[in-house]
């Protein structure tokens, strides 16, 4: 029996949980709307039927995390995020117990059992980085079963109707394979992009609004040239360049635009790959 004892603390049996706070994160999704329909697509139920566990692939920087987020923001989900690692634990994921006051041990939820118990949506970051172990602990969570089991604890915790679950995951940074009975339970599977020169335009004009309009179309035009190339210079890259070059401007006023951004390429992404990009457009 599952018993509420305010917001932050549940009673499972006669095992007291404390649960972490949701992730207030204020993002918006710009362009490519056909991902956000498939990712709804992927999260929604039927009756007798259980929503799906996505698999977000793209390049790292592509903005697989930010298109999760922002549908779940627009659902009216509340959003929790896990960063997968190389050492993370099976009990990470589920509940750790930590030395409370007067040498008491707590069981602390993760995000991921806090979302399952609030009915929010849960991102975990770059699955791929993750072992076989620790997925194995999810695997009854992410098919009909729709619950993880605490050893630490030693409790069994159902997911509410309204959890949702994806994973992204980097296409060329795979430190483990996974093997198909997880493959299987992360479907479908979204394929993320970069976005077209007018979308990154956006991109960059709405996570810099204080920086030079002409410093954020040049940028632009820099990953644009850069994805036809196929280099890997991502969104993120360009925020950097564009933020750093703006910075630049205030110290170095007399500096022309090209300049100052292409003196921001070369610090952020090397000496080379901000030459190579550059020197054509």
């Amino acid at each position: 029996m599952l018993k509420n004892e305010g917001n932050s603390v549940v009673e499972i049996g006669s095992v007291t949980i404390y649960l972490c706070e949701p992730d207030q994160v204020e993002v918006e999704w710009i362009g490519q709307e056909d991902l956000v329909r498939q990712l709804r697509a992927a999260w929604k139920t039927r009756k007798g039927e259980m929503p799906m566990n996505p698999r977000i692939v793209g390049k790292p920087g592509s903005g697989k995390t930010t298109l999760a987020c922002g549908v779940a923001r627009g659902l009216g989900q509340s959003l929790y995020l896990f960063q997968a690692t190389a050492d993370t634990r099976p009990e990470d994921l589920i509940i750790t117990p930590v030395i409370g006051s007067g040498s008491s041990i707590r069981y602390m939820a993760s995000s991921i059992v806090s979302a399952m118990v609030r009915g929010g949506t849960v991102i975990l970051d770059e699955g791929n980085r993750m072992s076989e172990k620790s997925w194995a602990s999810l695997a009854p969570l992410l098919d009909r079963r729709r619950y993880v089991e605490s050893v630490v604890a030693g409790v069994k915790i159902h997911a509410h109707p309204n959890f949702r679950f994806c994973t992204t995951m980097n296409e060329d940074m795979s430190t483990f394979e996974l093997p198909e009975y997880i493959q299987s339970r992360l479907q479908p599977q979204i394929f993320v992009d970069f976005s077209d020169r007018d979308e990154e335009l956006a991109i960059l004009r709405q996570n810099l609004p204080s920086t030079e309009a002409e410093i954020l179309e040049y940028v632009a035009d820099f990953l644009h040239v850069a994805h036809e190339r196929e280099e890997d210079c991502s969104i993120r890259d360009g925020v950097n360049i564009a933020h750093y070059a703006g910075l630049l401007g205030q110290e170095y006023p007399e500096l022309e635009i090209p300049v100052k951004v292409q003196q921001a390429a070369r610090m952020v992404l090397g000496k080379k790959a901000g030459q190579y990009f550059l020197r054509e457009l």
